[in-house]
């Protein structure tokens, strides 16, 4: 498992790291005469403890290699038989680095050099001072020190990785959230196209009949009118609850929805408009749930939608019907009009992918095409599972 990254990138780190080198090596310096052997020149001495002290500042990026230069650098002051000076700790500040920041396949080892390395300069130095007492005391310093950075090392990483599952957690949460305002926006905007194309188809052959017939009929020039004035009205009321939703941040219910028991509303406005609608229920009617009692309904209002649209004059029959199962809703919706138009592109249009669309949801299977003795048909199986 990689361990936390030690310190905080930045250039503190570094001038903290610097200072901490620069003092441990002024401090060794003034004792080195005492430390060094004749044999060997000053000057190399005091490159060697400043190279020691130097490996620190390289502890921060690369650990591994900065303890196994500080221990190369005390190896050789060992054999060239420089005495212990303050600059031997510092094999204890990289070990601690190592600790903290590689795995704990690596760190182990870095503390079981440190120690070989106490116990061979205790042998080599042959100092009365450096008994079985100070080598034990070294050991358990050593112990200590890699202790102390494997702790640390371990809560970074587990703070780390609490730190990146919560922000994790966040973006899933943001992302889950712009899905469910996606799907509500979609869902909006599917409600809107069948509000607006079948008001507006109502509105527009009712004023066109209105229009034709206010001469010769102004009473039903009038009745024709005011059923547009229903219309419009009924349609501007559910065009504004789906705008108000749009408005908000999160989706709301806005209001309750259509469903099948306003069906006979539908089908009376569009016979006042002229369409010769037949409606048939067989079954024994089931409390449906919500969502398939609209998707029941909007199938309607678009499959008769399509028919004012595309059925041409000579439509003379339309039939609504609802069978009712067991286990699910037939809705079927048929003419006897002039049959399917060839789709713009190859494509079905924006209502008959909204219906497939709304099917899909329920878990049901849609079929749309030529009806079995012409005309156009619309056929859905939705699941008929009690609301309750």
């Amino acid at each position: 498992m990689p361990a936390a990254t030690g310190g905080t990138p930045g250039a503190r780190p570094r001038v903290l790291d610097g200072v901490v080198a620069a003092g441990v090596f002024l401090y060794s310096v003034p004792l080195l005469p005492a430390a060094v052997p004749g044999r060997v020149p000053f000057a190399v001495a005091v490159l060697l403890t400043a190279a020691l002290c130097a490996t620190p500042l390289l502890s921060r990026r690369s650990p591994v290699l900065a303890h196994g230069a500080g221990l190369a650098l005390l190896g050789a002051q060992t054999a060239l038989g420089v005495g212990p000076v303050p600059a031997v700790i510092v094999p204890l500040v990289t070990l601690y680095r190592v600790a903290l920041q590689c795995d704990r396949r690596r760190s182990p080892a870095a503390a079981v050099l440190v120690g070989a390395g106490a116990v061979v300069a205790a042998l080599r130095w042959d100092d009365p001072y450096l008994g079985v007492p100070e080598v034990l005391s070294a050991l358990v310093l050593v112990g200590a020190v890699w202790v102390w950075g494997s702790t640390v090392g371990v809560r970074r990483a587990y703070v780390a990785a609490v730190e990146d599952r919560a922000a994790r957690l966040e973006r899933e949460q943001e992302t889950l959230r712009r899905m469910v305002l996606a799907t509500e926006r979609n869902r909006i905007a599917r409600e809107l196209h069948d509000v607006v194309s079948h008001g507006l188809g109502v509105v527009v052959v009712l004023a066109a009949g209105a229009a034709a017939r206010a001469r010769i009929d102004p009473a039903s020039a009038e009745e024709a009118m005011l059923a547009v004035e229903r219309t419009g009205r009924r349609s501007l009321v559910e065009m504004r609850r789906m705008l108000g939703v749009l408005r908000d941040d999160d989706p709301g219910p806005g209001g309750p929805q259509p469903g099948l028991a306003d069906l006979d509303r539908l089908l009376d406005e569009v016979r006042t408009a002229g369409l010769p609608v037949v409606p048939e229920v067989s079954g024994a009617p089931v409390d449906l749930d919500d969502g398939v009692d609209l998707t029941a309904y909007r199938i309607v209002q678009e499959a008769l939608t399509n028919v004012r649209r595309h059925a041409g004059p000579s439509v003379t029959r339309v039939e609504v019907e609802l069978r009712y199962g067991p286990d699910e809703l037939v809705v079927r919706v048929a003419d006897d009009g002039a049959g399917p138009a060839p789709a713009a592109g190859g494509t079905p249009g924006q209502g008959l992918v909204g219906m497939a669309e709304r099917v899909a949801s329920c878990g049901g299977t849609l079929r749309t095409g030529a009806g079995r003795t012409g005309g156009f048909e619309v056929l859905a199986h939705l699941p008929s599972g009690s609301a309750g």
